[in-house]
């Protein structure tokens, strides 16, 4: 006797039934390819002359079918705040349509840190805000099986001891100038197959001395006498504050982690700096420079 199930499935009578059409089996690409993710925002800027740190990149980890084929962007760190300009905000990294948040600028002067993935500190006056963090839990457009977004704002304000506020980190907000203007303490994450912490904040600039530490995942320290540290490169770390009449710091560059079954291919598109390896049945692709197409297979 035949196999009934073979009898049902048979292409003639699935057309008789239902029409030539109708039925559809989705392919792998049209499921989209499951994959583990880390994306950091470049990290925001430090401000000049005893302001904020700036604020880490948003940090986005989780899982998700993505398309055949996208685009993948690193953000850049923003750049040092001068007497001419605050701190710049981090470019955004983006993994399709999941993006991490650059984050916020440390104020220059007198003036607000800027909203970001985290925020950026303000200048040590009280009338000044610290920036807001716009990286949430919940990610625009991008399907998700499981995923957690995170950033905190920077550090308050308070008129005591010249010392901005703190950047943001994606564990913790900045502290406030007058207790120690430190960098908020960023994330950890072992997909690359040890726990790195990411997207710290930057400290403080101070004057004339004692100024804030940069948070635990690549924030750069403030300064009391020169300009303030850069922030880490592929961390998403804010830039440390300037001392008095200093520059700030570089924020540091962002970085994507994609980790995925050893049975599928990536292709790297032109323009992107990425490195690859293979082990116990996973492949990691590790991403730290540019913007190009990936592409599935």
């Amino acid at each position: 006797m035949a196999n009934p199930l073979r009898r049902v499935m048979a292409s003639s009578q699935i057309s008789q039934w239902f029409g030539p059409s109708t039925i559809y089996i989705p392919s792998q690409s049209d499921l989209g390819f499951l994959a583990e993710f880390l994306i950091i925002g470049g990290g925001g800027g430090g401000g000049y002359s005893t302001s904020g740190g700036g604020g880490g990149g948003g940090f986005v980890a989780g899982y998700a079918y993505l398309p055949a084929s996208f685009t993948l962007t690193i953000g850049a760190g923003g750049t040092a705040g001068t007497i001419a300009a605050t701190g710049g905000k981090g470019a955004n990294s983006v993994v399709a349509d999941i993006i991490a948040i650059g984050g916020g600028g440390g104020a220059t002067g007198a003036g607000n840190g800027q909203d970001g993935g985290s925020g950026g500190g303000p200048s040590w006056e009280i009338a000044y805000q610290p920036g807001k963090a716009q990286q949430t839990n919940l990610f625009p457009n991008a399907t998700l099986l499981a995923g957690l977004g995170s950033g905190f704002p920077g550090g308050a304000a308070t008129d005591q001891n010249y010392r901005g506020g703190g950047g943001g980190g994606a564990g913790a907000a900045g502290a406030t100038g007058g207790a120690s203007g430190n960098g908020g303490t960023g994330l950890a994450s072992n997909i690359t197959g040890s726990a790195v912490t990411y997207a710290g904040g930057g400290g403080a600039g101070d004057y004339p001395s004692s100024p804030g530490t940069g948070g635990a995942g690549g924030g750069g320290n403030g300064s009391a006498v020169t300009v303030g540290s850069p922030g880490t490169a592929n961390r998403g770390g804010g830039a440390g504050g300037g001392a008095n009449v200093a520059n700030g710091g570089a924020g540091g560059s962002g970085f994507v982690a994609l980790r995925f079954l050893s049975s599928l291919s990536l292709s790297v598109g032109g323009g992107l700096t990425s490195t690859n390896a293979t082990s116990g049945g996973y492949k990691l692709f590790q991403f730290t420079a540019g913007t190009g197409t990936v592409t599935f297979s």
